[in-house]
């Protein structure tokens, strides 16, 4: 059997599964969780003129938690209009 060459995501996934790092999850504890994924799910494109400074510095933020900087935009916008 051939076998399948993983990305470096994929065999972390696979790691923590050998070690038992994943635990089940009830039917509404997936539907809350495919809720969640769902309400994050990017589907309109948007283009906005914002201050270099501030981009400066939410860059450097998003950097600080590990996050792309869209990404982290995407969050920020995703709060303020649930909140």
């Amino acid at each position: 059997m051939k076998k399948l060459k993983l990305t470096k995501e994929e065999k972390k996934i696979e790691e923590a599964l050998l070690r038992n790092e994943y635990i089940p999850v009830t039917g509404a504890e997936l539907r809350e969780i495919t809720n969640a994924i769902h309400a994050r799910k990017k589907d309109v494109m948007m283009t906005i003129r914002v201050n270099g400074n501030d981009i400066k510095l939410i860059k450097r933020k998003a950097k600080k938690k590990g996050l792309k900087y869209q990404t982290f935009i995407t969050e920020i916008l995703h709060r303020v209009a649930v909140h």
